[in-house]
């Protein structure tokens, strides 16, 4: 069983062609999703995250204040790696656990999804690599309408990931969300090509 990650940047779609993907019966580890789970029950991660950020870092009920960690995390790199060093071994861990109740299924492969499968060096552990690929001007509408944020905002978040342009050279496959091509068809030929070489 192949492990084949998706990524692509912020609002490029990535979570659509998974959804594509897991409608072919593909099973989607969603590693931004799991993350914050993980971040809202996880008591250890709580308590590191209170202190290194501040207490006000969580709400009431330990739920935590997700605009307050962006602010802190897009306008801070160091932050930002600190939140990665303390969230990512735990969420290594959950998918190697998620792995071994799939490999019981006898699937051809799986997706693992993250925003920053390349930042995060998670690439190494992957077979493949799929790169969503969405134009920016495309991307920032996308994001003012989904997240009601400004556009100086979203380009912080967008400037905070490595270039597409480098995704695209790090990847093996391109799927491009625009105007001009259908998700579908990409997904399909995709799908096709490694259940084949598998």
């Amino acid at each position: 069983m192949k492990k084949i990650g998706i990524t692509g940047g912020i609002g490029s779609g990535k979570s659509v062609v998974c959804k594509i993907f897991n409608n072919l019966k593909v099973p989607v580890y969603n590693s931004d999703e799991i993350a914050k789970k993980i971040l809202n029950s996880d008591e250890k991660i709580i308590s590191t995250l209170k202190n290194n950020f501040g207490d006000n870092i969580y709400l009431d009920s330990n739920v935590l204040d997700k605009k307050k960690l962006s602010e802190i995390i897009f306008n801070d790199k160091l932050s930002l790696k600190k939140v990665n060093e303390i969230v990512h071994p735990v969420i290594k861990k959950h998918f190697q656990n998620w792995l071994k109740k799939r490999k019981k299924e006898n699937h051809k492969y799986i997706i693992k999804e993250a925003a920053i499968l390349f930042e995060s060096g998670t690439f190494r552990e992957l077979d493949k690599i799929i790169t969503v690929f969405s134009p920016e001007n495309i991307r920032i509408k996308r994001l003012e309408i989904r997240d009601k944020v400004d556009v100086n905002t979203i380009r912080k978040k967008i400037s905070n990931q490595i270039s597409e342009e480098e995704k695209i050279k790090m990847s093996d496959f391109v799927i491009y969300n625009d105007d001009k091509n259908l998700l579908v068809p990409q997904v399909l030929k995709i799908h096709k090509l490694l259940k084949r070489k598998i």
